[in-house]
């Protein structure tokens, strides 16, 4: 008994092609390989070290002030690679906190940077609607031996 050959001459298969998948996933892995640096959150600043305890993370992203070298301030609200003047800054801040009183709030600022400029930092934040601010620090090493 033969098997009539089908019109085209052709068997159905019944298997999925998962080749053309599989490159879909590796150029979608590449991709977020490659942007996963760049969405690091707002500037480089070479944070002090403190023997803190650290702060539970909370629901609510934190509202983070970050000043660099040259003393130039940013909010990771917006464009974080922005810097701002005081104005836009007391702007933006004010109205994240009317949003979400209970956020908080945080000061990230390079060690070379001047105390007066953090406290001018501070001042905005407070005159924002800030009722508590937090420092952003590096955690000391121990195995180093760094101290408290």
């Amino acid at each position: 008994m033969a098997i009539a050959p089908s019109r085209r001459g052709r068997r159905l298969m019944g298997e999925i092609n998962v080749v053309p998948y599989i490159d879909v996933m590796l150029v979608l892995l590449i991709i977020f390989m490659v942007t996963a640096p760049m969405l690091s959150q707002g500037i480089k600043v070479e944070l002090p070290k403190a023997g803190a305890s650290p702060i539970e993370p909370d629901r609510l992203e934190p509202l983070l002030l970050s000043i660099d070298r040259q003393g130039r301030m940013y909010l990771n609200l917006g464009d974080p690679r922005t810097p701002l003047d005081h104005s836009r800054l007391q702007e933006i801040a004010s109205a994240a906190l009317r949003r979400e009183p209970a956020r908080p709030v945080l000061v990230k600022a390079d060690t070379a940077v001047a105390y007066g400029r953090v406290v001018e930092g501070m001042v905005l934040l407070q005159q924002s609607g800030a009722t508590k601010v937090g420092f952003v620090t590096e955690p000391l090493d121990i195995s180093r031996g760094e101290r408290r």
